[in-house]
């Protein structure tokens, strides 16, 4: 520790994450997000404008979502996850794989849809995600991810996309296929 609480790479990666959230625009993620995702952002906005009839709400959503990952990148590139921490980003990755697996299943086997499993997983990637950031991420990042969680992880809006009759059926599909390729490429 410098004297005084004063550590260069504190500030220099204080700095990164601050740049990299006023960057993180659509175009210029892609910068940072390889074209499987992007693709899956994008039809995840589809379906977030589709139910939402709100453009402006389904553009916060995904560039939240691309701030915390952007974010997140950083601190793990920059080793600033300790062995505890490295536990809760396994457990948050293994929860989060299986709700996008059980969204794909729930998508592609008809009558399969369990509402209670898919939220009991999202609220589980919830915590754990927000236990291992608490301490490296500001109130504002913290609020971005219960954002994204809050309109992802409700009822109303899994049981609107998931119904058999859906008029989002359409977009769902686009992001199934894309969380396919995703998951056989190895980056969800």
């Amino acid at each position: 520790m410098a004297e005084g609480g004063f550590r260069a790479r504190d500030i220099g990666l204080r700095a990164q994450k601050k740049i990299l959230s006023r960057m993180a625009s659509k175009n210029v993620a892609r910068v940072f997000i390889d074209d499987t995702t992007s693709s899956l952002l994008d039809n995840l906005y589809r379906l977030a404008k589709s139910y939402s009839n709100n453009k402006k709400e389904a553009e916060k959503l995904v560039k939240n979502i691309i701030k915390v990952v952007i974010k997140l990148g950083v601190l793990y590139r920059n080793g600033q996850f300790g062995p505890e921490e490295m536990k809760l980003a396994e457990r948050f990755k293994s929860r989060f794989h299986a709700a996008a697996m059980a969204a794909v299943s729930f998508h592609e086997v008809d009558f399969s849809y369990d509402v209670h499993y898919l939220l009991a997983a999202l609220n589980d990637s919830r915590a754990a995600l927000q236990q291992l950031v608490t301490s490296h991420l500001t109130d504002k990042s913290l609020s971005r991810i219960d954002h994204v969680f809050d309109f992802f992880a409700n009822q109303q809006f899994l049981d609107a996309v998931f119904r058999r009759d859906s008029t989002h059926r359409e977009h769902l599909s686009r992001l199934v296929h894309d969380m396919n390729k995703a998951m056989d490429e190895g980056s969800m």
